[in-house]
């Protein structure tokens, strides 16, 4: 298994500008995955609007770099009809040329949902939606034509055209629901991502998504599986980032001296991750950006 490391950059106070020369310094630097997340409202639940929009910042970052791929993290099944996102994505992966991968969840959020007047219903509700979400979107950007009727979304004899550049754009589902969300991904999606839990649940929680594949005849090998961490190399440092969920995503954040990164890493690789994806928020830490391409990667990949 290739271990790739990746950045998945906020969206919360910043800019185009300034996230254009975060992106091209990331692809410089080595890193093999960028993404962006999907939210109107600072993704804190401190009710800060600033924030900026997905889809537009999504294609700004696919349009601004050459060889990394051009994730997203995630997009929710709440904000828009499955269609705008199928249609949305394979115009980018044009834009991408062939690198984009679609992740999609269903949603967390509340207080966004309740300010644009979207309807937020209960987890099993949000989860329901997302299953029929991935189908809906799969079906649009493989399919000639898709029928789907479901609890959520009807289409008929719905088109997708043109089609993106990959024959397969793949779908990761974000998320840790042991129940559900590790079930939905193991039947429908392509790769898996859950972000700010330690390396022992995350050890545990693929453990039960390959436990779904084996239930549903799939081979697990077949799912891209892959964290988001915070980095930190001092606690003010996760602090000015991560506010207050700073306490909450410190179980899942690398910080201290470069060997506890290093370890910390080896301890996700060994259960199983593929990607480890640093989410950082603006304002953007590039100094420890540069520490951490200099000093850590090359030790875990020693």
């Amino acid at each position: 298994m290739t271990l790739r490391f990746g950045v998945h950059t906020g969206l919360q106070h910043t800019s185009i500008d300034d996230l254009q020369s975060l992106w091209r310094r990331i692809e410089e630097l080595g890193f093999d995955w960028i993404s962006i997340w999907d939210h109107f409202y600072a993704a804190d639940a401190s009710g800060d609007p600033h924030c900026l929009e997905a889809i537009t910042a999504h294609t700004a970052l696919a349009a601004t770099t050459e060889r990394v791929t051009c994730g997203s993290l995630v997009y929710s099944a709440g904000y828009r009809h499955p269609a705008v996102i199928a249609n949305a994505m394979a115009t980018l992966d044009q834009v991408a040329r062939g690198r984009t991968v679609l992740g999609l969840g269903g949603g967390w959020l509340k207080g966004e949902y309740e300010a644009y007047g979207l309807h937020y219903g209960s987890p099993g509700e949000r989860l329901r939606m997302l299953e029929e979400y991935v189908q809906c979107v799969r079906g649009l950007l493989t399919r000639e034509r898709t029928t789907f009727d479901g609890e959520f979304f009807h289409m008929h004899d719905a088109q997708c055209e043109p089609k993106p550049m990959q024959a397969r754009l793949p779908i990761w589902i974000g998320g840790g629901g042991e129940k559900v969300t590790l079930r939905i991904a193991a039947q429908h999606a392509d790769g898996w991502n859950v972000p700010f839990i330690p390396p022992d649940v995350w050890a545990h929680k693929a453990g039960v998504l390959d436990a779904h594949c084996e239930r549903l005849g799939r081979d697990p090998s077949e799912i891209t599986k892959s964290v988001n961490v915070g980095m930190a190399f001092t606690d003010a440092e996760l602090r000015r980032q991560f506010g207050p969920i700073s306490d909450a995503v410190k179980p899942g954040v690398l910080s201290g001296s470069v060997q506890e990164m290093v370890d910390k890493v080896g301890a996700y690789v060994d259960a199983g991750a593929s990607y480890v994806i640093l989410a950082m928020r603006a304002p953007f830490d590039r100094d420890g950006l540069e520490r951490f391409a200099a000093e850590v990667i090359p030790a875990v990949r020693a």
